[in-house]
């Protein structure tokens, strides 16, 4: 998506060799006619694939997920939650995902009412790094007996191992901008 990396040139920041910021438009605040385009890119890239729900992972994935619902339909977005609330179902799907941005590994739920069995499932995020997060998700659409559709990245580094672990194991992944090296504050897409 040349847009995409339009943007990422004009506005992204990049911290060391492995960290790039976009907090300005994707994952802080928001540019939502932005954002629009991407959903649209989505709907575009998975026309083919009949989905039922959006699955995405809080909080980054919130907004993206939502936006891009309106381009299949206003499917529901479901979001696996990484906080303990006390609103939140005793009935839940879970799983451990590690994220990358923060160092740590989480435990991520979502109530079983939201995923059901054969629903058809796309998995929204902003970024794909180690593949980590989106094998969460996978794995909570397998508890629910559901089927994955497959997996839409807005931002890939393509420089670490996330696509050969989705790939590896069959899932289908489309990522909007794939980031070849961000070094010496020097971005490089493939």
């Amino acid at each position: 998506m040349k847009s995409l990396q339009d943007k990422i040139l004009k506005e992204g920041c990049v911290l060391g060799n492995d960290i790039l910021k976009v907090d300005n438009f994707l994952n802080h605040q928001l540019d939502v006619a932005f954002l629009n385009e991407i959903g649209k890119e989505f709907k575009d890239r998975f026309k083919n694939e009949k989905i039922d729900k959006i699955l995405t992972i809080e909080a980054s994935g919130i907004a993206i997920a939502s936006i891009a619902s309106q381009h299949f339909g206003n499917i529901p977005v479901v979001f696996a939650k990484k906080a303990e609330s006390k609103n939140l179902d005793k009935d839940v799907y879970e799983t451990k995902v590690y994220s990358f941005t923060k160092a740590k590994e989480y435990s991520v739920k979502v109530s079983k009412k939201y995923l059901n069995k054969n629903e058809n499932i796309l998995v929204l995020d902003d970024f794909l790094a180690n593949g980590r997060a989106a094998l969460g998700l996978k794995d909570l659409v397998n508890q629910a007996s559901a089927n994955l559709v497959g997996v839409g990245i807005v931002i890939e580094k393509g420089f670490q191992d996330g696509r050969a672990l989705l790939e590896n194991q069959g899932i289908k992944l489309e990522s909007l901008a794939i980031l070849d090296s961000i070094e010496n504050g020097t971005i490089k897409f493939i």
